[in-house]
């Protein structure tokens, strides 16, 4: 923002809802009173065409009834206006209008008023010209160098220049290669018309030539041309500015040189008369118009350049000599002599903004009072002082960094979920196998407190469940109010979701301005993904959760996935997700014990955590607060492994396929332009089988493209399986070492860093990154290793070797005494705390080495770990299917 802002010294607003462009408003003595004070004329897109001769009784005034000249409605929107001597046999000034089909020269003229109400002016309209094509902007000058008069040139919106004679038309020429329009300017020195091309290239082009060129009527070439009658319109010189032109103007301020001043979307540019560029600018901002005017040094130009920072800039050459601001963004700049005040800067904005203003600086008048003196108490002060450094203490003692909320919220934000499913189910486009998909509905309510603005929801569940909508907007103009949305979910794909948790997120910006942000999240049922089935008596994978508590009928655990009538098999259940996935349940009778089996490893983690939250419930309920769970079997490292490998191979895959397609794209295209080369030929040789290799490299880049499309499917499904094995590892851990509720967020943030995995940042790296942080900070076992920097650039892993490794060593840490802890008291070495020695992180490949085998030693999982923990209470499965 500029310190100095423009001195207004008129300004008024012109009529209601009208549009202005750069060719609106001129300033010249349109009715020849011979006084040299300029009128201000203004044309509007709506028709209305105004003449301002502004006289303000002081600094700052609006505008009078009596500033206003002239005010007609032409009917017709007006494009542009100009003053100049466009009537043959006189020399007066007349105005020239510009309609999109018509132009139209008017005298103004004053008659002297008797009465206070002053002097009339009108308008006669002298003679119009009927355009054949669409206006777009217009120049005028002495063309071909006529004395005392000036003819005008229109061009029109498909590049034909039209040369008007005063009261006849002259000629009309097409400029070659035209597209679109562009600004147009007459150089009375070189005597040629210069305009910018939808190729980006200040052209210009002789008056002469244009004169003896081909007939516009007649673009194609006749018998006669080709015989050498008639000329080709040919371009004087080019320059190629690279960038679209907003304005082009000529300054001649004596008669050895001209420049020409071509304003762009980012650059200024000067150009001497044979196209040479004389100096260039950046500009900082985008610009809206520009106005060259003379200089007070010798040798200079100073250009006034507005941009829509409401800013108006004084460039003397390319040194920025002034910069003002302006209450609006100005489409047009003019610089003129208005009551006896010459340098007045009349700006034009595009909804009808007339500033007449100029520059400098006001005196400031204010004087700051005196301020009274009066002793000071020293110790009174040093009393104070100490009473606020003892506030200042406690405050920052008792708060957390940021401030806090306040306790009446702005918003607040309710989620509930039916207990049933809706009748009709809208699950579309599922591919779930055979089974029928269900789908529930989600009811979001919000209630305001004050009025808010912007306020947007979203809604957010884990992949593959999928909502029938996900972004909802309000509109909270009054207090009080309450809005309700509801939305279905449903499962998509034939495999299970990571987590049945989602999150009702709503932003808005509260009355002051300040963005907020609230997050409300719910749980959705396990029945919504997961029916009744059968218990099988064999699994590969088991897992047994130990409790302190008696055991619970599972009847009363799942009451809606009960389904057997026999009373000896309550302690038995079977799940079977909507993918066809099979997940069983027992429930010893004596030794508080509950094991889940499955074929799947990953697919354990719903229901052991189903389990363990309903019990939580369960015994919530009857008031025990002292339930707790755990876990006492080997850590099943080998199937997290599997895993992890089966996703880092698809990865590698991805890649592959991509650096192949790359390869089958560039043959492609070679083929391509060599067909297109032999096809060019006038004498075609043979094809050389390319038609049958373009073929084969055609079907080979889509099957590459299939190939990558059905990997980034398997990818996107095998991460989800992936997320949900990592959650019951940490649940796992921390069930084992019975960690603290943010020891598990620390733990989980380690492990489960990306909600979404790419092939730029992959999991295997920021999970790497992570649990390596944890081992040489808090998990470390010496000063050393605390020393150790972490590098800040993730490279590309090249195995899963190193991130197995070092999950490994995290579990043998934390089995010997190692606590999560992100406080500033974690980095002490953890040699005291920790029983027994500990292995450091490879720092070598010796190193690794020896973990591999110390590792293999540690934690050797088995599959069956039932095996080690048998549960001889368990009653057999009469009658269940294997």
């Amino acid at each position: 923002m500029s310190l100095f802002k423009a001195r207004d010294w008129w300004s008024t607003v012109l009529g209601e809802k009208e549009e202005f462009d750069q060719g609106c408003l001129c300033l010249a003595d349109v009715d020849n009173s011979g006084s040299g004070q300029d009128k201000i004329i203004v044309g509007s897109f709506m028709g209305y065409l105004r003449i301002f001769n502004p006289h303000p009784v002081k600094t700052g005034d609006g505008a009078h009834a009596e500033d206003l000249l002239l005010e007609v409605h032409l009917r017709d929107p007006i494009l542009q206006v100009e003053v100049g001597q466009f009537v043959s046999g006189t020399e007066l000034l007349h105005l020239a209008v510009l309609h999109s089909r018509k132009l139209c020269v008017y005298s103004v003229s004053g008659t002297l008023g008797n009465v206070e109400h002053g002097n009339q002016y009108q308008i006669k309209l002298m003679y119009e010209h009927n355009l054949q094509r669409t206006a777009c902007n217009m120049t005028y000058g002495s063309f071909g160098g006529v004395k005392g008069r000036d003819l005008i040139c229109i061009q029109s919106m498909d590049g034909m220049l039209m040369v008007f004679e005063q009261e006849s038309y002259a000629f009309g020429r097409f400029l070659p290669g035209s597209l679109l329009p562009g600004p147009l300017a007459y150089s009375s020195r070189t005597d040629s018309f210069i305009t910018v091309s939808s190729c980006r290239q200040v052209e210009s082009y002789k008056y002469q030539v244009l004169a003896f060129a081909t007939d516009a009527d007649k673009r194609q070439e006749t018998e006669q041309q080709k015989l050498g009658s008639g000329k080709r319109l040919v371009v004087d010189w080019t320059l190629n500015i690279g960038e679209q032109a907003l304005d082009i103007c000529i300054v001649s301020f004596n008669q050895s040189a001209s420049s020409v001043f071509v304003l762009g979307e980012r650059n200024f540019f000067c150009l001497k008369d044979n196209g040479q560029i004389r100096f260039m600018k950046k500009l900082d901002c985008s610009p809206s118009c520009f106005l060259p005017y003379c200089s007070v040094s010798e040798g200079t130009i100073n250009t006034l350049i507005g941009n829509h920072s409401n800013m108006l800039h004084i460039y003397q050459d390319v040194t920025l000599k002034w910069a003002t601001q302006l209450p609006h963004i100005p489409v047009a700049v003019r610089v003129g002599c208005l009551n006896d005040l010459k340098g007045v800067i009349v700006t034009l904005s595009d909804d009808g903004r007339l500033q007449c203003s100029y520059l400098g600086t006001d005196p400031s008048l204010f004087q700051a009072p005196k301020v009274e003196s009066r002793e000071l108490n020293y110790d009174e002060l040093d009393i104070e002082l100490k009473e606020l450094q003892k506030i200042i203490k406690d405050v920052n003692k008792s708060q957390v960094l940021w401030p806090m909320m306040e306790r009446e919220d702005d918003l607040k934000v309710s989620v509930l979920v039916s207990p049933s499913f809706d009748a009709v189910s809208q699950a579309t486009d599922v591919e779930v196998g055979t089974d029928l998909v269900p789908s529930i509905t989600v009811k979001v309510t919000l209630h305001n407190r004050v009025v808010l603005q912007k306020v947007k929801l979203s809604i957010y569940v884990q992949s593959p469940l999928v909502l029938t909508q996900d972004q909802f907007t309000f509109e909270f103009s009054t207090p009080e109010m309450t809005s309700t949305v509801s939305f279905s979910v449903y499962l998509k794909r034939n495999y299970m979701p990571s987590a049945l948790d989602g999150n009702a997120v709503v932003s808005y910006l509260r009355p002051t301005g300040v963005p907020r942000v609230i997050q409300c999240k719910f749980r959705l049922p396990l029945k919504l993904i997961c029916q009744p089935g059968q218990p099988s008596k064999t699994a590969s994978h088991k897992l047994t959760i130990d409790t302190n508590k008696p055991p619970v009928s599972l009847l009363s655990l799942f009451p809606g996935f009960a389904n057997q009538s026999d009373d000896d098999q309550v302690n038995v259940m079977g799940f079977r997700f909507l993918g066809g996935s099979r997940v069983t349940l027992l429930a010893s009778k004596t030794s508080q014990r509950y094991r889940i089996q499955s074929e799947q490893f990953e697919d354990l983690w719903l229901i052991t955590n189903e389990l363990i939250h309903r019990l939580q419930e369960h015994f919530e309920k009857q008031g025990i607060k002292d339930f707790a769970c755990s876990f006492s079997g080997c850590m099943p490292l080998q199937e997290y492994f599997e895993l992890i490998d089966h996703h880092f191979e698809l990865r590698k895959n991805a890649e592959k396929l991509e650096e192949l397609l790359s390869e089958r794209a560039v043959q492609f295209r070679a083929i391509q332009r060599r067909l297109l080369t032999r096809f060019k030929d006038k004498t075609p040789a043979p094809l050389q089988h390319l038609d049958t290799l373009l073929d084969g490299t055609y079907k080979q880049v889509v099957a590459l493209a299939d190939a990558i499309e059905e990997n980034h499917g398997n990818l996107s499904q095998l991460f989800t399986r992936l997320k949900s094995a990592t959650h019951l590892m940490i649940l796992l851990i921390g069930l084992w070492q019975k960690l603290s509720a943010d020891q598990m967020a620390i733990l989980e943030a380690a492990f489960l860093p990306l909600q979404e995995d790419t092939q730029e940042l992959g999991w295997e790296e920021t999970a790497d990154a992570a649990i390596s942080h944890l081992l040489k900070t808090c998990l470390s076992k010496s000063s050393k290793e605390q020393a150790v920097n972490l590098s800040s650039q993730l490279d590309p892993a090249k195995d899963t070797s190193r991130l197995k490794k070092h999950i490994t060593l995290l579990c043998d840490r934390l089995a010997k005494g190692g606590r999560l802890c992100l406080s500033t008291d974690a980095a002490a070495p953890q040699t005291m705390v920790m029983p027994g020695g500990c292995t450091s992180i490879p720092e070598s490949d010796l190193e690794e080495r020896a973990l591999d085998q110390e590792a293999a030693e540690l934690f050797t999982n088995r599959r069956h770990l039932s095996t080690e923990m048998p549960m001889p209470e368990d009653p057999p499965l009469q009658g269940v299917s294997e």
